[in-house]
């Protein structure tokens, strides 16, 4: 089931980067590169990268769109064509459908039967305090087992961050 779940993704990933390539409406590519981000979030959530997923989807799929959408608004001469043709339509409408049925398809939060909790937590739980030496579980997975990974994380979240202060800023000396 997991192997079939990778696949279709895979293929909506593809699918969606080809229409973002295709597509001349810069509304349409706004919205296909938050379901593309949205689709990456799934798959991090798959490979059992919740923390990654998190911030896939608030950064990648949240605060992305919001700028892109925002920076649209500033343009002057930006037309919005809203007439799309039934394929545009029926594409998107797929695009949610898919993104529903693979969100319903995964475990409940807090499953004891999840994955994450028959393959990876198990050997955390049991080997934490003699591989790291220290006695905190999560802090061990954040400094020591993920440390790039967290590292990494939060390079994101400054980067993000520093770019509304900057924005914000310079929206402030315009007004």
């Amino acid at each position: 089931m997991l192997e079939i779940l990778n696949v279709i993704l895979l293929l909506l990933l593809l699918t969606v980067t080809v229409f973002i390539v295709l597509s001349k409406h810069l509304v349409v590519i706004g919205v296909l590169m938050c379901a593309f981000s949205s689709f990456i979030a799934l798959m991090y959530l798959i490979m059992n990268a919740p923390d990654v997923a998190i911030t896939e989807a608030s950064v990648g799929a949240g605060l992305s769109t919001v700028f892109t959408f925002a920076a649209l608004s500033l343009i002057k001469d930006h037309k919005v064509n809203l007439s799309y043709n039934p394929i545009t339509l029926f594409f998107m409408s797929f695009l949610a459908v898919c993104l529903s049925y693979f969100m319903i398809q995964l475990p409940d939060f807090g499953n004891h039967d999840a994955p994450i909790h028959s393959h990876v937590a198990p050997y955390y739980i049991e080997n934490t305090e003699r591989v790291t030496g220290i006695l905190n579980i999560v802090t061990a997975i954040l400094a020591s087992f993920r440390g790039y990974d967290t590292f990494g994380e939060t390079i994101v979240v400054f980067t993000a961050a520093l770019c509304i202060t900057l924005i914000l800023k310079e929206e402030k000396e315009n007004d």
